[in-house]
């Protein structure tokens, strides 16, 4: 299986053309569970587990396609007690990401499709949206979002700055500083907790 998909047993990668019928293959031949996911969510995931109650404490925004698996990720995201509001659009299908286990090993294969798709105008700046954000305490933003809508991470920031409250981000992955320095420099002066790691930086 591993050979046919040019998967390494313990490695993170983009889906290519070659990846298409991997997602397939996967439910067919293997046992498999379904989460809701991605970086930032399954970080409000966590979030929402430790407050635990109230239930939808943690809010969380994002963009799905209308299919099966933007029903399964808004019924995964409520079983996890998470307020997610989705953006959902038909250009493309909702991303899924295959993690392949082997032994202590994990190889992902992320398609992220919609999760591309997010549009400011069309979901963060609805008032119901809105109204979500201006009652937040703390924000939290993965770096891998200014690739997408660099415009919403700002009014987000600018938002928590005005009244005081905390803005947190990720730097996510080398490539973001490297190729995405203008859009992340321009957010940083509103940041009050930054996340990074060994390979993470900004030198």
């Amino acid at each position: 299986f591993f050979l046919r998909y040019g998967l390494k047993p313990n490695d993170q990668i983009l889906a290519e053309e070659r990846h298409k019928e991997l997602f397939e293959e996967l439910v067919k031949k293997f046992k498999v569970e379904y989460h809701a996911g991605g970086s930032t969510q399954n970080s409000v995931k966590v979030a929402q587990w430790m407050i635990q109650s109230p239930y939808k404490a943690a809010t969380f925004f994002g963009c799905i396609g209308k299919d099966k698996f933007g029903e399964i990720l808004k019924k995964k995201a409520e079983e996890a007690h998470v307020d997610a509001h989705y953006y959902e659009q038909s250009e493309e299908p909702t991303g899924t990401c295959a993690a392949c286990i082997t032994s202590d090993n994990r190889s992902l294969v992320a398609n992220l499709a919609a999760a591309n798709c997010y549009k400011k105008e069309k979901h963060l700046d609805l008032e119901k949206n809105w109204k979500l954000v201006e009652k937040a305490k703390v924000y939290y933003i993965a770096g891998f979002f200014l690739t997408v809508s660099p415009e919403a991470v700002l009014k987000v920031a600018a938002q928590a700055s005005a009244n005081n409250k905390i803005f947190s981000l990720n730097l996510s992955a080398p490539f973001i500083s490297q190729f995405y320095k203008e859009p992340m420099m321009k957010v940083m002066p509103y940041v009050d907790v930054l996340f990074g790691n060994e390979t993470v930086s900004l030198t």
